[in-house]
Order: structure tokens, then C-alpha cells, then sequence
């Protein structure tokens, strides 16, 4: 059998380690505040995508206006092209103001006005047509314009 042996004596206590348990009043709401933040951070970011949108759409119906104006000019060019002179008749020109100002063609543009005159210092062939339109999005109701000169 074996004998019991004891330590020898030196003097000092054994150290007891206490146990360290994580102190869960100061943590307490922390992951809420976590998820708060988060939810804020996103709400930004979907806010910044609300507003690029928006003026996405606001450049498009620009472009799509100008588009329609260029059409437009272009189908008045090619008619003083067959003609082979500048001259067009008055109802041809009354025609054209209606149908600019038609929101129900696809050339309709809002306030939409046409002239067209000879293009000064230029040869007598040469002719402006000027498109005048009110663009749809924009508030402060500015005149957008198109010119385009025609070499016959």
C-alpha cells in the first residue's frame, strides 16, 4: 500500500482561481443597437436608390423628348427635300404645328412650337427649323429647343 505524502509547507496559501463569467449587464441592448444601426445604414442606401431612380426616369423623358423633336425635324427636312425648294404650303405648315403640339402622336411634345426660316448668312437654300417644347418633368416649366439646319 501506499503511503500518503504531503506537500511540504512553503509558506504560502494555495491561489484559488476564481471563475471569470462574462458581465451580461454591460452587454445588455448591445445586438438591438447592432441591428438599429444597420437598419439605418440600409434605409440610406435604399433612400439613394429611390432618388438615382428618379432621376433616371427624369433624364429618360429628356432624351425621349429630344428624340421626338429630332424625328420631327427630320420628317419636316426630308418633306423640303422631295419638294426640292424651301416653299411648303400653309396647310402643310398648319399641319405640322398641329401635329407638334399633339401629346397623342408619337411627335407630340408638350407646348410643343415650330418655325422654320431661311438660315442667315448662308447660301438661299439653307433653312433653320426650330422645335420649341416645355419638357414634361421639369418644374420650372423651361423652354427646351432644337434646331436644324437643312442644305437643299
Amino acid at each position: 500500500m501506499k503511503a500518503l505524502t504531503s506537500r511540504p509547507f512553503t509558506g504560502r496559501m494555495p491561489i484559488r482561481r476564481q471563475r471569470k463569467t462574462p458581465r451580461r449587464v454591460s452587454q445588455r441592448g448591445v445586438a438591438l443597437i447592432e441591428a438599429l444601426v444597420s437598419v439605418l445604414i440600409f434605409s440610406f442606401g435604399v433612400l439613394g436608390l429611390i432618388g438615382l431612380e428618379a432621376s433616371a426616369i427624369h433624364y429618360s423623358v429628356d432624351a425621349e423628348d429630344r428624340n421626338r423633336a429630332t424625328v420631327f425635324a427630320s420628317d419636316i427636312a426630308s418633306t423640303l427635300w422631295l419638294n426640292g425648294t424651301g416653299t411648303y404650303t400653309a396647310a402643310q405648315y398648319a399641319a405640322w404645328q398641329a401635329n407638334i403640339a399633339n401629346l397623342a402622336l408619337p411627335t407630340g411634345l408638350r407646348g410643343g412650337t415650330l418655325s422654320i426660316s431661311p438660315a442667315a448668312g448662308t447660301i438661299s437654300t439653307s433653312f433653320n427649323i426650330t422645335i420649341q417644347w416645355t419638357p414634361t418633368t421639369d418644374t420650372n416649366a423651361t423652354t427646351r429647343q432644337l434646331t436644324t439646319q437643312v442644305v437643299l
